[in-house]
């Protein structure tokens, strides 16, 4: 090995050393939790898919068989999750998250999150842009050659960012479905009765662009709204949405918010699964015109 490849062994184990050590990785449970970081990542595939074949489950994470069925035995006698066999194939068993195993993917993904908010809180906005793009990189280049999603990032509005939402919900809406300056209006009303003192929004972001937006409003009688969400056409396919939707949802949670509520029109399907999927229930619906096109307006709601 040459001198100046092991140096650069050298540094790059000394960052694994301290980046575990920073997230807290090694302790005996993740996340003050009674989970290791494997058992975590198992409940991490477990929720973000439909019920996977334990095969798929062991490919994916690159798990000994053996050491998977352990764990998977511990999900099973705990309630995390529901065993069975395949409607496909019956000699494979697919596995499924039970409503307990839900409630404790979500609790240690909230304390993820805040984990991480916590490390990014302590350096000035450049320097978590420097971050984020730095770990964006290391992803991109120890996964060349390999199909993988575009990183993207999450964060809180900033300046310019509202008047790019405003804009960017009528020129989408107004081109794919033919929605003029009333809808326009209506995007700017609601932006401008934000009040960031108590109402939250956040931004996604790929490649150093915006490509998402979605807005929490929060009402006086314990009900909060889910407003504005929009992920640009080039970013479809990524998970923003959904994304976007979990981080409105996890802080109305956080703000003692005992209903959430939304309104969409029944053509945005895509955005329609996404809230069906967060738990979101239709309320009511009815007809009217936008800029002479006949709309299907609709409001959900989900009981916190």
């Amino acid at each position: 090995m040459s001198s100046l490849i092991e140096a650069r062994v050298s540094e790059v184990r000394a960052f694994n050393r301290f980046y575990t050590q920073l997230i807290g990785v090694l302790r005996a449970g993740m996340l003050d939790s009674p989970y290791s970081l494997t058992e975590g990542r198992v409940l991490f595939e477990l929720a973000h898919a439909e019920p996977m074949e334990t095969g798929e489950l062991r490919s994916l994470l690159d798990l000994d068989a053996g050491y998977l069925s352990r764990i998977l035995t511990r999900f099973d006698a705990e309630g995390l999750i529901r065993r069975e066999r395949s409607a496909a194939d019956a000699r494979k068993q697919v596995v499924r998250l039970t409503s307990k195993g839900s409630a404790t993917y979500a609790d240690l993904d909230r304390r993820s999150a805040e984990q991480i908010e916590r490390l990014l809180s302590g350096l000035p906005e450049a320097d978590q842009g420097r971050l984020v793009g730095g770990m964006a990189t290391i992803r991109s280049l120890l996964s060349a050659g390999e199909p993988r999603p575009e990183p993207y990032v999450i964060r809180p509005p900033r300046t310019g960012d509202l008047g790019w939402v405003v804009q960017r919900h009528a020129d989408l809406y107004s081109g794919e479905y033919g929605w003029g300056t009333g809808f326009e209006q209506t995007v700017a009303d609601i932006v401008a009765g934000l009040d960031f003192t108590k109402d939250a929004g956040w931004i996604a972001e790929a490649g150093g662009e915006r490509v998402g937006c979605v807005f929490y409003v929060r009402e006086d009688d314990g009900q909060a709204k889910l407003r504005m969400l929009l992920v640009e056409p080039s970013a479809r396919g990524m998970g923003i949405g959904r994304r976007l939707v979990e981080e409105c949802l996890r802080h109305a949670r956080a703000d003692g918010r005992e209903r959430i509520t939304l309104w969409t029109r029944d053509c945005l399907v895509s955005a329609r699964r996404i809230y069906q999927a967060a738990g979101f229930r239709l309320a009511g619906e009815e007809r009217g015109a936008e800029n002479g096109v006949e709309v299907n307006e609709q409001w959900w709601t989900l009981d916190l």
